[in-house]
């Protein structure tokens, strides 16, 4: 977690499991998956149209990870010579 100030929250279960779904890999935390959701939020507030595409851009980068289609943050550091 980048912030040392946290706090904690009660989430229902059903809650926690609808936000599990929004995980884009395993090691995802919650505060990630949130702040994503507040985005999302945000921007379809903003700009309908661009939050539509958004959606369907995580939605395809979803499916890209389920299917092993992505650089491990190893592989990019070797690609990009860091």
């Amino acid at each position: 977690m980048e912030n040392l100030n946290v706090t904690t929250i009660k989430l229902g279960k059903d809650t926690k499991k609808m936000l599990n779904h929004f995980k884009e890999h395993k090691s995802e935390s919650y505060d990630e998956i949130v702040k994503k959701l507040i985005y999302i939020a945000g921007t379809a507030k903003e700009n309908p149209k661009l939050s539509s595409k958004t959606v369907k851009e995580i939605g395809a980068a979803r499916e890209r990870m389920k299917k092993g289609e992505f650089f491990t943050e190893k592989q990019m550091e070797k690609l990009l010579g860091i």
